[in-house]
């Protein structure tokens, strides 16, 4: 697992990482914070098969953050108990030698709330869309930005690298 000095040194010479709010406050001893972007609320059904050819990913309704004071910079989203998709700020670019995997910031945990995530693959480009689950019956308040998941990145042999529909999303 790479530490926070070989995070920041691939982020600064490999763009690793593009699109953070603050790299600093963001890189952890052992991963990287990633920040909500965009929440959507699931509003059709999806399909998966064996080969994709009747796959069915359903882009979902995006939420409008409200801010509080019109001269708020930020907005809030007001997330009922339920099911919802996360799209990342930040873009990653994982290169062929490097796996990442995610896990919920245990702030979030102590809400109610926690996201799930799949295998980051080698050669991955994109930006981070995973599930957050709110199951905090009164429900949780999330800020735009706010630091919501933490990746960890893990050193691999090369290989090919990811090529599926997700790379540059």
């Amino acid at each position: 697992m790479l530490n926070k000095q070989e995070i920041q040194k691939l982020i600064s010479e490999k763009k690793l990482i593009e699109g953070c709010i603050d790299l600093e406050t963001q890189t952890t001893p052992n991963g990287f914070d990633l920040t909500a972007g965009k929440i959507y609320e699931f509003d059709t059904p999806g399909a998966i098969d064996f080969s994709n050819k009747e796959r069915v990913v359903p882009e979902g309704k995006e939420l409008s953050a409200q801010k509080v004071k019109p001269e708020d910079k930020f907005g809030w989203w007001n997330l009922k108990q339920g099911t919802y998709k996360v799209r990342t700020n930040e873009t990653v670019n994982l290169p062929n030698d490097l796996v990442a995997q995610a896990f919920t910031r245990t702030t979030l945990l102590r809400m109610g709330a926690f996201t799930q995530h799949g295998v980051w693959d080698a050669g991955f480009h994109g930006r981070g869309e995973f599930v957050l689950i709110v199951g905090n019956p009164c429900g949780i308040k999330i800020k735009q930005n706010a630091r919501i998941a933490q990746l960890v990145f893990l050193p691999t042999k090369e290989t090919e690298g990811y090529k599926g529909i997700y790379n540059n999303i």
